[in-house]
């Protein structure tokens, strides 16, 4: 199997095709870097990972070491094999231009949600809506009465997490854009992300 290997560049998003039993290492070079993550069938145009049927398969509202990510048709997609993060976060959405105009942006601002139907359109593949992600390394404290705070990363530089796939996909990463809030750090400044994709763990990490 080929081996991939590089960078995502800090605001925008791209999609690797995976076979079945390759493995995905995704590296927060700098440590408070949040990527938003999708996988996308390659045999059914409409089977996506599904963030409710995610919580729902593994009786959390994170994803941790051990657990899978399932479709919306509840077929395991990938599975987080390995962490040298936290929890990760599966509640909060993309990020859309919508988010931005009531965060008082002028003019254009990059989201997650235009990164995904971008990277999806570099290996010709749509969809009219934007799935719900699976938040790495994103920190999101949730409290007993149901309430969530938004934090900074507590990863550092040089974490990763492992995931793979568990059946032929597109996998789909967005370095998040966000600079406003402080999802991606204290500094607000978005960051590359690096993705080594290689046949087996832990080959993937070398």
């Amino acid at each position: 199997m080929t081996v991939i290997s590089e960078m995502v560049p800090a605001s925008h998003g791209r999609a690797y095709r995976m076979q079945a039993g390759q493995v995905a290492v995704i590296a927060n070079l700098h440590g408070n870097q949040v990527v938003d993550a999708w996988a996308l069938s390659e045999t059914d145009p409409l089977e996506f990972s599904s963030m409710d049927h995610t919580r729902s398969v593994n009786s959390s509202i994170y994803l941790e070491k051990g657990m899978k990510v399932v479709s919306n048709r509840r077929r395991p997609m990938m599975t987080l094999l390995d962490d040298s993060a936290l929890c990760h976060d599966t509640l909060l959405c993309p990020c859309n231009a919508e988010i931005y105009e009531q965060l008082n942006c002028d003019g254009y601002h990059r989201s997650c949600s235009d990164n995904f139907h971008e990277a999806l359109a570099a290996k010709e593949r749509q969809l009219p809506f934007t799935p719900a992600s699976l938040n790495l390394f994103m920190n999101v404290p949730v409290h007993a009465d149901g309430s969530l705070e938004r934090h900074a990363p507590a990863s550092k530089a040089g974490d990763y997490v492992a995931l793979r796939a568990e059946m032929d996909l597109l996998l789909v990463l967005s370095a998040c854009p966000q600079d406003i809030t402080v999802i991606n750090g204290d500094d607000r400044t978005p960051r590359n992300i690096a993705i080594r994709i290689a046949g087996e763990y832990p080959e993937a990490l070398q």
